[in-house]
């Protein structure tokens, strides 16, 4: 099956994602939309997040044949996973679920916390993902603006982005969690920051490496995963924003596969 998985998100959040598919699936082609000309989604109304989404799974689909639609934006997912599985004609992966199933997995006290964009955490699609495994969890959830502008200026560290997470931490850190989510795919850029303000005895759960072996279990059950052996693997990256900058930003985040960009250009 040499068809490429397909992956979008609102920037360079998803390159987690790609980078734990890269690594788990070495043999697949790889096609990803940064949609830069458009981020962050965060704060977007879900309506507008729901456009955009179906508007990238169904490039993925038209313009690049792929055989399975990776969500690597927790936003989208929880703007418009149940309307992409309807319409599109391929599987489609989310990061809420994984993610969520990892977090009780994690916690040992079952009081646990997640963090996301305002639209992830306002949607209550993390609540909704973690009450489905019957898991006895209580969950706080804190909204964490700001994060993913810093995440796609390249600035990661410093004093700037630490004040600023001690006071958007705060409600899942007097809470008393033991595990929290990196509830959007740009947090991980930014583990060591917000594992500093939560402590050392806060288990940090990203859902990229979840999302990876999700997506490793549905293609295999559906016959999709391609055979080792053959041509080696391609990998596509696009942007709808500045591809220079994409490709530049997006190399010190991901790794050398991602060589240059393509122009994606939306409707």
């Amino acid at each position: 099956m040499d068809r490429p998985i397909g992956m979008f998100d609102s920037g360079f959040g998803g390159l987690t994602v790609a980078r734990a598919v890269i690594d788990l699936l070495p043999h697949e082609h790889l096609v990803y939309i940064g949609d830069t000309g458009r981020y962050p989604y965060g704060p977007r109304p879900q309506e507008e997040v729901r456009r955009f989404a179906l508007e990238l799974g169904w490039s993925l689909v038209k313009e690049f044949d792929v055989k399975a639609v990776v969500v690597a934006c927790n936003t989208a997912s929880a703007a418009a996973l149940d309307e992409l599985k309807a319409e599109l004609p391929v599987p489609v992966i989310d990061v809420v679920e994984p993610g969520a199933r990892a977090l009780t997995r994690a916690t040992r006290s079952g009081e646990a916390g997640v963090i996301g964009t305002v639209g992830t955490i306002g949607s209550g699609a993390y609540d909704r993902a973690v009450t489905a495994t019957g898991a006895p969890v209580h969950l706080t959830s804190a909204a964490c603006p700001g994060f993913v502008e810093f995440v796609e200026r390249g600035q990661t560290s410093g004093e700037e982005v630490h004040i600023l997470a001690e006071r958007l931490l705060a409600p899942v850190k007097d809470a008393g969690v033991d595990s929290l989510l990196l509830g959007c795919t740009h947090y991980p850029y930014l583990a060591r920051v917000i594992g500093d303000v939560m402590g050392p005895e806060v288990t940090l759960v990203s859902s990229a490496d979840e999302t990876a072996f999700v997506a490793r279990e549905e293609l295999e059950a559906a016959g999709l995963l391609r055979a080792p052996g053959g041509a080696p693997p391609q990998h596509q990256f696009l942007s709808s924003g500045d591809i220079s900058w994409f490709a530049d930003l997006g190399r010190r985040l991901l790794g050398p596969e991602l060589r240059d960009a393509i122009q994606w250009h939306h409707d």
